[in-house]
C-alpha cells in the first residue's frame, strides 16, 4: 500500500499530530477554550469536543474492521452535529480529558488491526467506500487542520513535508470534481512538483508560494493571495 493508505507512514504522522495537538490545548485556558475558532460559528471548545467525538466514530470503523460487523462513524447525519454542540458545552477540564482518552482508545484500535483487517472495507461518514488503512489519514486531516483552527494565525507549515504533500493531492483531487473549481497549476516553489486543478481544462492561472500556505489556501484555512482565483469548498 502506499499514499494515504501506507500506514507505516500515517500511523506516525497522526500521533505526531496528536502530541501537537494536545500540546496546544493544554496551553489554552478556560477562557480561551470558549473563545472564537478559525471556523465560522464554533468556539475553540466546538473545534476540541469535534475531534473528540471524531476520535469516536474512527474508533468505530477500527472496530468495524476488526469484527467485520458493521459500525458506521454516525448512526444518521444529526448525530455528529448534535455531538459537537453538547461537547462544546462540557467544562473545559472535561473536554481536554475527553481529547485525551478518545485519542489514545483510536490509537490502540488501530495498533491492534492485523494486516488483513487493514484491508477490510469501512464507510467514511459521506459514505465513501474506503479501506480500514485510511482512518489513520482520515485523523491525520483532523488533527493537523484543525489545531491549526484552534490558533490564532492558522499555518499548516508544521505539518510533515510527505503528509502536506499527501494533502496537496486529496484537496487538489477533491476540489477537481466540483464543477464551479477553477483550472490552476499548483506550484509550490519549496517542492520539485507540481499539482492541477482541473486537470483535464487548459489551466488559465498558476499559483506560487510555499506548500503549507497553499494547502492552507485549498482547505479554506488561508484566504490566498491577491489574484488567487476563488475556491469551492474542499469537504
Amino acid at each position: 500500500m502506499t499514499g494515504v493508505h501506507d500506514t507505516a507512514i500515517t500511523l506516525p504522522w497522526m500521533r505526531e499530530g496528536t502530541t501537537r495537538l494536545l500540546d496546544l490545548v493544554t496551553t489554552l485556558d478556560d477562557t480561551g477554550l470558549r473563545a472564537a475558532s478559525g471556523l465560522p460559528g464554533w468556539s475553540r471548545a466546538h473545534v476540541v469536543g469535534h475531534l473528540a467525538r471524531n476520535a469516536e466514530a474512527l474508533t468505530r470503523l477500527a472496530t468495524w474492521a476488526r469484527t467485520g460487523i458493521e459500525n458506521p462513524m454516525y448512526a444518521d447525519p444529526g448525530q455528529r452535529a448534535d455531538e459537537i454542540e453538547q461537547s462544546a458545552s462540557l467544562p473545559a477540564a472535561e473536554l481536554r480529558r475527553q481529547l485525551r482518552a478518545t485519542a489514545d482508545v483510536l490509537d490502540t484500535a488501530l495498533s491492534s488491526l492485523t494486516t488483513a483487517q487493514w484491508s477490510a472495507p469501512v464507510r467514511s461518514a459521506l459514505g465513501r467506500r474506503i479501506p480500514a488503512a485510511e482512518i489513520p489519514w482520515m485523523r491525520i486531516r483532523e488533527v493537523w487542520l484543525h489545531a491549526a483552527d484552534l490558533t490564532a494565525t492558522p499555518s499548516l507549515a508544521s505539518m510533515p513535508d510527505g503528509a502536506l504533500d499527501l494533502l496537496l493531492d486529496d484537496t487538489t483531487t477533491t476540489l477537481s470534481r466540483k464543477p464551479d473549481c477553477p483550472a490552476v497549476v499548483v506550484a509550490p516553489g519549496d517542492r520539485d512538483r507540481t499539482w492541477r486543478l482541473q486537470p483535464d481544462i487548459p489551466a488559465a492561472d498558476t499559483i506560487t508560494a510555499p506548500a503549507a500556505e497553499i494547502a492552507g489556501w485549498l482547505t479554506g484555512r488561508l484566504p490566498g493571495r491577491p489574484g488567487w482565483p476563488p475556491l469551492p469548498r474542499w469537504l
